[in-house]
């Protein structure tokens, strides 16, 4: 999976809010303001399509894109490479770098615990 510019991926995401098959014209409906260009969409839409991140079906004189990766797979995907090329691929050290940040509570660590031996 390629990885995705911040442009890429700001669309991606609103690909996935939507959760179905649109134009860019929807896309561009929800967009945040200030909102870009739609010709800048446009082209960052079909790097996405070239990516393989969405698929294009004609209609008429627009495109309707698919979403062909999902949010959770993209999200795993960038999380693994992220923890390897940040942490040495162990979450342990991203956990502790966390936790000396203190960007993470002794109390979220425990609900975490408590999450991970449900799990098992």
């Amino acid at each position: 999976m390629e990885k995705l510019t911040k442009q890429e991926e700001d669309v991606m995401m609103l690909f996935w809010q939507l959760g179905k098959a649109c134009y860019i014209r929807e896309v561009m409906d929800i967009y945040p303001e200030p909102k870009p260009p739609y010709t800048s969409v446009a082209s960052t839409v079909k790097n996405l399509e070239r990516k393989g991140y969405l698929k294009s079906t004609a209609k008429g004189v627009s495109y309707l894109y698919n979403i062909k990766i999902s949010k959770d797979k993209y999200r795993s995907t960038f999380m693994q490479t992220w923890v390897k090329d940040y942490f040495h691929d162990s979450y342990r050290q991203m956990v502790s770098f966390f936790a000396k940040e203190q960007a993470i509570s002794a109390d979220d660590l425990r609900e975490i615990l408590k999450e991970i031996e449900k799990g098992k």
